[in-house]
């Protein structure tokens, strides 16, 4: 997971060229007058070898009121608890100003990696300034020009070694996804479920549209109110991961910020946080899907739900508010309903009532968690899959596209979290996807793996025929050959 790198500091004191320098672009406005950045812009930046996102924010000015510096001001202050490093910018050439040292206070409370940089620290002008910025008390300042590109080495050398820590997280939480399986693993043996432990526990992501109830599910799990919650939509900004053990099983929750439809979501700060919650989908092993049981279903619903499918994890359809739901039955029955015409791509994948306010319905949140779990690591030997192709193929045999008659000749699991199958066949190009979609629905129904994705690969087999492809003899050749030796 590549880190995040917000760079604040005053208006006019260089963020946007340096921005634009490591996007290798000009996406953001450039101009001597100050305040010409208003919003958050992201991009992703290379430096080197490293990958990381990069925030451009507003100049920090010294208004707390609800002014449109003020509110830039709060933007800023919001990107900076969000980001994981902030290069805290100042001028050298006018040297360390009393709104920078306020500043600099605000960050050594905010943010637990802050990075000084002295810019516009070409000639001797900049000598001053850069002394200065040593009693900001953030460490040693980096003497950099963003417009010459001077400094780039030392930000470098700063960066480096939080973007080994970054990634030693990431390998930590990201969970183990796409495993191979050989032939002979397992053959005729259950496949072992790995079960979670302190060390590797079971990641969830709780997603949804904003006021769909997440924080207050998640506080309802962990017994305490631990995240904030009210009335109002999108209180949470940002991912947050939980650690607790829940019925005897080691988890570790991320709450997300609710996700709105990309029309509606104009708000910069909105846009970093609904990206936060994708990359939350990505570090999930299960997914719970939260809906609002007054207006379940939406078109983000939906989007939501093929994401984490598309991602390749196990999802649990929850929905909150159950408690306040009057014709319970007629709406459950509804529910079901559509569930299975919109997402036909995780039929059968579990639906369940809660009420995260009261806490009904836990126990059989937990229980559809940990049968989808172990569902998304099911694993089907060779010889059973194979007996299976034959009934399939007898049963609905695939279409001769272009009279092109397609053979399904062998059937294995190549992989599981999620499981994947792969069939040998001739003309792999030529099966049409309706009759993927009879194959992966049989094997739901047949082997009992409802809801969780299924990849299936079609795959060239090399025809067994030896003479294929070789030159024929030139007939002139051909006859002498038969004719044997010819005499005197």
């Amino acid at each position: 997971m590549p880190f995040t790198l917000a760079i604040v500091g005053r208006p006019n004191v260089g963020k946007s060229t340096l921005f634009n320098r490591l996007v290798g672009k000009k996406l953001a406005l450039v101009d001597d007058q100050p305040g010409v950045t208003r919003d958050l812009r992201e991009g992703e930046a290379r430096l080197a070898d490293l990958r990381f996102t990069v925030i451009d924010s507003a100049g920090l000015e010294d208004a707390t009121d609800n002014s449109l510096q003020g509110r830039m001001r709060r933007l800023t202050e919001r990107a900076v608890e969000m980001a994981d490093v902030c290069l805290f910018m100042i001028d050298a050439r006018v040297g360390v100003t009393p709104t920078d040292e306020v500043f600099a206070d605000i960050l050594r409370k905010k943010s637990a990696h802050v990075i000084l940089a002295a810019n516009k620290g070409e000639g001797n002008a900049a000598d001053a300034g850069v002394l200065e910025a040593y009693g900001l008390g953030l460490g040693e300042p980096i003497r950099m020009s963003g417009e010459h590109g001077e400094g780039m080495n030392d930000l470098y050398a700063q960066l480096m070694p939080i973007a080994d820590k970054f990634e030693k997280e990431a390998e930590d939480n990201t969970p183990l996804v796409d495993v191979d399986l050989s032939e002979e693993d397992g053959e005729e043996d259950e496949y072992a479920v790995p079960m979670p432990t302190a060390e590797k526990p079971l990641q969830i992501a709780v997603v949804g549209r904003p006021n769909a109830g997440k924080s207050t599910l998640v506080n309802k799990i962990l017994g305490e109110e631990r995240l904030l919650t009210g009335p109002e939509a999108g209180i949470t900004r940002d991912a947050i991961a939980l650690r607790l053990d829940w019925n005897g099983t080691p988890m570790r929750i991320f709450d997300t910020a609710g996700m709105r439809k990309k029309a509606k979501v104009q708000e910069k700060l909105e846009k970093l946080s609904v990206s936060d919650g994708l990359r939350a989908v990505k570090f999930a092993e299960v997914v719970v899907v939260l809906l609002d049981a007054a207006i379940p279903f939406e078109q983000q619903d939906l989007r939501i739900a093929d994401l984490a499918e598309r991602e390749g994890r196990a999802v649990v359809v929850a929905v909150n508010k159950w408690d306040i739901e009057d014709e319970k039955q007629e709406k459950l029955r509804d529910l079901k309903e559509s569930f299975e015409r919109l997402l036909p791509q995780l039929r059968g994948a579990p639906l369940v009532t809660i009420s995260a306010k009261t806490g009904r319905g836990l126990d059989r949140l937990h229980g559809a968690i940990m049968r989808a779990h172990d569902v998304w690591n099911r694993r089907v030997p060779t010889a059973a899959l194979n007996r299976w192709l034959t009934g399939m193929l007898e049963q609905h045999p695939p279409p001769a596209p272009q009279g092109k008659r397609i053979k399904l000749r062998y059937m294995t699991q190549a992989k599981t979290r999620p499981p994947g199958f792969v069939v040998m066949c001739s003309h792999p190009d030529k099966v049409p996807e309706s009759y993927n979609r009879y194959l992966v629905n049989g094997l739901r129904q047949d082997f009992d793996m409802p809801g969780t994705p299924i990849r299936l690969y079609m795959r060239g087999q090399a025809d067994k025929n030896p003479y294929k492809g070789k030159k024929k003899a030139p007939p002139s050749k051909l006859r002498k050959h038969l004719k044997g030796p010819q005499r005197g």
